[in-house]
């Protein structure tokens, strides 16, 4: 029979069904042992996953050991989120371990939407998620996920974060009139950021994803200076007009030193509910020659779906209120493949327990 060590050699060779990559360490860790009628093998991953990830792995595993003669005795799989690096001289979040900061260069290309259906997607995969309105000047994140009404403070000074379908939110848009504008200049947008960030009392979380405004503005810069950040994702749409924008976006977590997790596309094909006939509205292969340009990973397509646009209007979610649609598939894959990029980022130096074990 094979020794233990090689069978941590023929693991380590296995790729991520997702993606093609091997999954060895940081992303996945391996530990085999002997059992009476084969190896005994289990892995502990730096992300969340669905069950059909987990069963595609196992089969993977299984045929890789069988062709060096050696049987599978058992496997499984289980997520142990850690905290990752941030930029500059940044300190992880206390109860946060990963900040995911979701931008674009432009507005309109459904970035709202898709920060809170990632956040919804990792929840549904089993981590813990908050999601913070960084758009001080149009907060939308209420409004899709059904909240009204002001969060508590226990203490006159600190703020309860809101919950729905299972996450954590807190938005500007819960502590003002909903008519009411923002007419302020960059500092006092910024100090309501911070605010925001600092004073909400977040619970354990895995995950925090931050919906930014639109554009490289004072929020950006806010963001990049103060508040430990992960990763980025930037979102675009696959016109050549909306990836001359989403560039600027990359090169600006770039400059910040903010690693870019992968890029997502929206609205890439629209499927006629009607006739089933495919059609891309918006162009094809632009969100991908960028990702290719810039050396990082396309997360996702997302469809333009009239699902997606009615549910975020009715303030539930298409992920939280028809988790099984080609839709919320799409973003549950998304969100495991920017959860899985993290993964693979180097961990904080000053680890944080993951709630996950």
């Amino acid at each position: 029979m094979t020794p233990v060590s090689p069978l941590l050699q023929i693991l380590d060779a296995i790729e991520d069904p997702a993606d093609g990559r091997p999954l060895v360490a940081p992303a996945m860790r391996w530990e085999v042992g002997r059992g009476d009628r084969g190896a005994t093998v289990q892995g502990t991953t730096g992300f969340t996953f669905s069950a059909e990830w987990a069963g595609q792995v196992r089969v993977r595993a299984e045929a890789a050991l069988a062709a060096r003669g050696e049987a599978l005795e058992s496997f499984a799989l289980r997520p142990r989120i850690a905290a990752h690096a941030v930029q500059g001289s940044l300190s992880p979040h206390p109860r946060i371990r990963n900040v995911i900061a979701i931008g674009s260069g432009k507005g309109g290309v459904g970035k709202s939407t898709t920060a809170v259906n990632l956040a919804l997607a990792l929840q549904k995969l089993g981590a813990r998620v908050g999601v913070l309105d960084a758009d001080v000047y149009g907060p939308s994140v209420p409004a899709m996920l059904g909240l009204s009404g002001r969060p508590e403070s226990p203490d006159g000074k600190s703020i309860e974060p809101m919950r729905a379908f299972g996450i954590e939110a807190m938005s500007i848009g819960l502590l003002v009139d909903q008519d009411t504008p923002m007419i302020w200049r960059g500092p006092m947008a910024t100090s309501a950021l911070m605010q925001l960030f600092t004073d909400t009392l977040w619970g354990d979380l895995d995950y925090l994803v931050v919906d930014l405004p639109p554009g490289t503005g004072d929020i950006q810069l806010t963001l990049a200076q103060k508040i430990p950040v992960a990763g980025a994702v930037v979102v675009t749409t696959p016109q050549e007009i909306a990836t001359l924008d989403a560039r600027k976006a990359v090169s600006m977590f770039n400059k910040v030193e903010v690693p870019v997790l992968g890029i997502v596309e929206n609205m890439a094909v629209h499927v006629c509910s009607n006739c089933g006939h495919s059609e891309h509205v918006f162009g094809q292969g632009g969100a991908q020659a960028m990702a290719e340009r810039y050396g990082v990973p396309l997360l996702g397509s997302l469809p333009l779906d009239l699902r997606i646009r009615e549910q975020g209007d009715a303030g539930a979610p298409v992920v939280a209120a028809a988790p099984e649609s080609a839709p919320a598939l799409a973003y549950l894959a998304a969100a495991q493949a920017m959860a899985t990029e993290l993964a693979r980022r180097p961990r904080a130096s000053i680890p944080i327990a993951s709630t996950l074990a």
